[in-house]
């Protein structure tokens, strides 16, 4: 049994490494292709010779330099967005998902039912009426008209509320009786235990806002305040494609994701599993 234990984990041991080289693979390329020239890229696409001689580092050099550095503009702008909307969104979606959990009110499963609901439509339906309603209170072109329709996202809603169904209220008895508060219980005492869920839904509403390009395309007018996704997007032209700019760029774009994910990384797993149990 024990060898064919043995066999059966470096069985399984290689088929995950294959498939891990398969999912690296393109980015393997997208990193080596970034230190190449453009006009190189045009004529002989991804290749697997390698020819060390021709790279080099004017590609990242370009971004800080090519039309008064905006690329960097393009980044703050996307790391400032993506900031806001995952502080906000575990604030406020932990507070709403821990209120339904663990308070018995009426209309409390309608307002879930409601939350589910919001999770079945498509953003792409609510992008008039939510237009709409951004221009009349002025908010074109600025971080908070990209921020606020998704500053309470039903996803968190959900999972803080799946999460915390599982949470023991003799924690909020005892502090009830220590004479804490209702958000004092939250904050001091549930908080802390849900560590694991705010691990995962950081992770999750990091690459929402960073991969966000429908709703930031319509409300962002001007070239200073775009993101990351549509600024990238720009450099792709019926005219001709900045190749240079845009390969070097796409592989920095992976870098505050990869940060958030390493941060997380210990809490993602918990906090998935136990949110999608709980309940």
């Amino acid at each position: 049994m024990n060898k064919k234990k043995i066999g059966l984990t470096i069985l399984a041991t290689f088929v995950v490494a294959i498939f891990a080289v398969i999912a690296i693979m393109p980015f393997f390329f997208l990193l080596i292709s970034s230190f190449k020239p453009g006009s190189e890229m045009i004529r002989n696409g991804l290749q697997f010779k390698f020819d060390f001689q021709n790279y080099k580092l004017g590609n990242y050099a370009l971004l800080l330099t090519e039309r008064e550095g905006i690329y960097l503009k393009w980044y703050i702008n996307s790391i400032v967005i993506m900031v806001i909307q995952v502080a906000t969104g575990l604030f406020f979606s932990s507070l709403v998902g821990y209120g339904l959990a663990k308070y018995k009110f009426k209309g409390r499963n309608v307002l879930f039912m409601l939350v589910l609901l919001v999770m079945m439509v498509p953003v792409e339906i609510l992008i008039l009426p939510l237009y709409k309603e951004i221009n009349s209170v002025n908010l074109i072109d600025t971080y908070a008209g990209v921020v606020l329709p998704f500053i309470v996202p039903a996803t968190g809603i959900f999972f803080f509320r799946q999460f915390a169904s599982g949470l023991p209220t003799e924690i909020m008895e005892s502090g009830r009786i220590d004479g804490c508060g209702e958000f004092g219980i939250f904050f001091k005492l549930m908080m802390p235990i849900m560590l694991p869920a705010y691990g995962a839904m950081t992770i999750l509403l990091a690459m929402g806002s960073w991969n966000s390009m429908v709703w930031p395309m319509i409300v962002l007018r001007t070239s200073e305040m775009q993101t990351l996704p549509i600024g990238l997007q720009s450099l792709l032209t019926p005219y001709g494609n900045n190749y240079d700019m845009l390969l070097s760029g796409a592989v920095m774009s992976v870098l505050p994701i990869l940060v958030v994910f390493l941060l997380n990384q210990k809490t993602f797993i918990a906090g998935m599993a136990a949110g999608s149990v709980k309940g």
